[in-house]
C-alpha cells in the first residue's frame, strides 16, 4: 500500500480578505482547515496530516486537532513554495498530497482518485472544464476572446512522489502551484475529475457561500441550548493581565490559581452550562497544582473537546468585560481574533462608572452567554 502525507497549506496572510486569515475562520464552529483534515481521517493510505501555518500561529502553539493519525504543525515561509517545502521537510511518507487549507469541501472520492493515479512515474491533479466564456484584457484595455476548449481549472489536492517534488520545487521556486513546477521539470501528470464544491475561499463572497453550504442542514434537525458564565478576579500588582489569551499592558494583573483570564473563564462556564456539564471549578479545581498558572486558552480547548464528545458544537458566544482600569478598547480586535479561532464571538468592554470594587480599580468582572447546537 502506498503511504501518503496530507500537507494542508494554511500559511496565507488573507490579503484579499482584508487581512482575515480565512483558513482559521470557523465554519460551523470548526476552522476552515480542519474540514479537510477530518476527511483525511477516513483514508487508510494517508498516514499523517501536516498543517503549515503562518509563523505567528505556529509560535502561539494553540492549534489542536484530535486525530487518529500522526498530526504535525510547522511554520510556513514567505512564499507558497517555501511553505510547501517546510511541510515536505517533516513528512515521513513516500508520497504527498498538497492541499489548500482554504478549500474546506474536500471529499473521500477525490482523495481516493488522486491516490489511485499517483505512482513513481506520474503525479496527479484534479481539474474541471471551464464553463464560462473567456476574455483577455491587455495593458491597453483591449478585449479579445479566448477559446475555452481544452482549458481546465486546476484544484488541490495535488499528488506527487515526495522526494521528486522537493527537488523540483527547489529548482523551480517561482510557480503558482506544484503541478506547474512538475511539468516544467519534464515529468508527467495524470488528471482526475475535480469537484465544483471544492472551491477556494479567496474573497469575502466565497466565505459567505461556504457558510451557507454548511448551514444547509435545516433548523428542524438541530437542537440548541444556551448557557451563561460569570467570573470576577481581584486586581493586584506583580501579575500579568491576560484577557482572551492576550497579554494586556498593565501595572496590575488578575489574581488567581491559573492565569486568571476571567474572560475566557466566563466563556468556558457559559459553554459548559449550555452543554449541561460541570463548571470549570469542578473540572480544573484550584486545589490541583497542575492547574497553577495554567494557560486558559488550553483549558478552553479541553472544554471544547468535552462538549464535542457529547455531540455539541458552539454556535455563538457573546461576552462583556467590566473594568475601570486599564482601558481595554484598543485590544478589542486582538482579543476577538484570539478567541475567534475557536468559535464566532462578540465582545464588549464596559466601564464600571466608579461603582463598587470594579469601579475602584480593585477587580474586574466578566459575563458570557453561549449557544450550543446538536444534530438530532
Amino acid at each position: 500500500m502506498k503511504n501518503f502525507s496530507l500537507i494542508i497549506v494554511a500559511g496565507g496572510s488573507g490579503s484579499r480578505m482584508g487581512g482575515l486569515q480565512k483558513q482559521f475562520v470557523p465554519l460551523k464552529n470548526k476552522p476552515v482547515w480542519e474540514w479537510s483534515a477530518s476527511v483525511a481521517e477516513n483514508i487508510n493510505e494517508i498516514q499523517e496530516i501536516i498543517l503549515v501555518v503562518p509563523e505567528d500561529n505556529f509560535k502561539s502553539n494553540t492549534i489542536k486537532f484530535n486525530s487518529s493519525k500522526k498530526f504535525l504543525i510547522t511554520a510556513g515561509g514567505n512564499t507558497r513554495v517555501n511553505s510547501v517545502l517546510n511541510g515536505l521537510k517533516i513528512s515521513s511518507c513516500d508520497y504527498v498530497l498538497i492541499h489548500d487549507a482554504a478549500r474546506p469541501f474536500l471529499t473521500e472520492r477525490l482523495l481516493n482518485d488522486l491516490i489511485l493515479n499517483t505512482d513513481e512515474n506520474f503525479g496527479a491533479i484534479p481539474v474541471l472544464p471551464v464553463n464560462d466564456a473567456l476574455k483577455k484584457i491587455d495593458d491597453n484595455e483591449n478585449i479579445s476572446s479566448i477559446d475555452r476548449e481544452k482549458i481546465y481549472l486546476t484544484q488541490t489536492p495535488q499528488s506527487f512522489l515526495k522526494n521528486d517534488l522537493i527537488k523540483i520545487l527547489v529548482q523551480y521556486p517561482n510557480v503558482k502551484d506544484e503541478a506547474e513546477a512538475w511539468l516544467m521539470s519534464g515529468r508527467k501528470l495524470k488528471h482526475v475529475q475535480g469537484e465544483r464544491l471544492n472551491f477556494k475561499i479567496t474573497w469575502p463572497e466565497d466565505l459567505q457561500m461556504a457558510r451557507a453550504l454548511v448551514e444547509n442542514l435545516s433548523q428542524s434537525q438541530k437542537i440548541s441550548r444556551s448557557g451563561i458564565g460569570y467570573d470576577v478576579h481581584k486586581l493586584v500588582p506583580g501579575r500579568n493581565l491576560i484577557l482572551g489569551g492576550v497579554k494586556i499592558e498593565s501595572e496590575l494583573g488578575l489574581l488567581g490559581h491559573s492565569d486568571a483570564d476571567l474572560l475566557t473563564h466566563s466563556i468556558m462556564d457559559a459553554i459548559l452550562g449550555a452543554a449541561g456539564l460541570p463548571d470549570i471549578g469542578n473540572l480544573f479545581p484550584a486545589s490541583d497544582e497542575k492547574f497553577k498558572n495554567a494557560d486558559s486558552l488550553k483549558l478552553l480547548a479541553e472544554v471544547l473537546k468535552l462538549v464535542h464528545q457529547d455531540g455539541w458544537t458552539v454556535n455563538y458566544v457573546d461576552a462583556v468585560v467590566e473594568a475601570q482600569i486599564p482601558r481595554l478598547n484598543e485590544y478589542l480586535s486582538e482579543i476577538k481574533n484570539s478567541l475567534g479561532r475557536f468559535f464566532d464571538v462578540n465582545l464588549k468592554f464596559k466601564s464600571a462608572e466608579e461603582i463598587d470594587d470594579t469601579g475602584s480599580g480593585l477587580a474586574m468582572k466578566a459575563w458570557a452567554v453561549a449557544e450550543v447546537i446538536k444534530n438530532v
